[in-house]
């Protein structure tokens, strides 16, 4: 059986003093928590408050981005060996807002995905419709597109060792969230798909569900069949929140 993961990703929000506590909180609640993993993606500069508060325990921590780029000219940008330097296991690439927001094409997302696989990250690889694209009936043809840049790049063996989540843009944010039998036709087509070039990684790929996911609706979500746990934003900023939503998948 898939161990489901639970992947917490602040946006650009956060405090030394609020993520103190919500910290403390996550760790008196999930540390040792068995059946699903737990990690915290926070921003760049609060990595190191992370490393310090989370070493030692089960949960782990990575960024929400990361350059394709090992070092050079490239103002702004982080690298793999820094976010190594400060412990992280997990890093998000191709969320929906890098793509819209920041312009990152397919083939810049499969770039960052093999730069952190190479340094032994795992990337967690974002892949989802817009509310157009949905209405248009050509989600599959947009999540498969995404899938491919990364497959065609990296190979399909490279999945073995990332967690692919299926991010909706239209439930992101928005209080809308796909039905659990939505999320879960198109967790099965992502899963299929791959299933058609390998069934051992298929059978073996964590698939997160990304789309305001909430205490509430956790549970439903997380009991289909190829809903290997959440992508979770504003609610992973509440710790009351996001610890009901780690046990339901746990």
């Amino acid at each position: 059986m898939r161990r489901k993961l639970v992947a917490g990703n602040w946006k650009m929000h956060g405090s030394l003093a609020d993520n103190q506590a919500l910290l403390g909180a996550l760790k008196a609640a999930l540390n040792g928590l068995q059946g699903a993993g737990v990690a915290v993606c926070a921003p760049f500069p609060y990595l190191a408050q992370l490393q310090s508060e989370l070493a030692g325990t089960s949960l782990a921590w990575g960024a929400q981005n990361v350059s394709e780029h090992a070092k050079g000219a490239f103002t702004g940008e982080v690298s793999t060996s820094m976010l190594k330097d400060f412990g992280c296991t997990h890093a998000i690439v191709g969320h929906s807002e890098r793509r819209s927001l920041y312009g990152e094409s397919d083939e810049i997302v499969a770039k960052k995905f093999m730069a952190a696989q190479a340094a032994g990250l795992t990337p967690i690889l974002c892949v989802g419709e817009t509310l157009a694209e949905r209405e248009g009936s050509v989600t599959e043809q947009v999540v498969g597109r995404q899938l491919d840049a990364v497959i065609n790049a990296a190979g399909v063996e490279s999945l073995a060792k990332a967690v692919v989540a299926y991010e909706p843009v239209w439930a992101i944010g928005t209080g809308k969230t796909a039905s659990p039998e939505q999320a879960q036709a198109v967790h099965a087509f992502i899963r299929g798909k791959i299933a058609g070039l390998s069934k051992a990684v298929a059978d073996g790929l964590v698939i997160q569900y990304g789309g305001s996911v909430k205490a509430s609706n956790a549970a439903e979500l997380f009991s289909q069949p190829d809903i290997d746990g959440g992508l979770i934003g504003g609610a992973s900023l509440i710790a009351e929140e996001f610890i009901a939503i780690c046990k339901a998948a746990a």
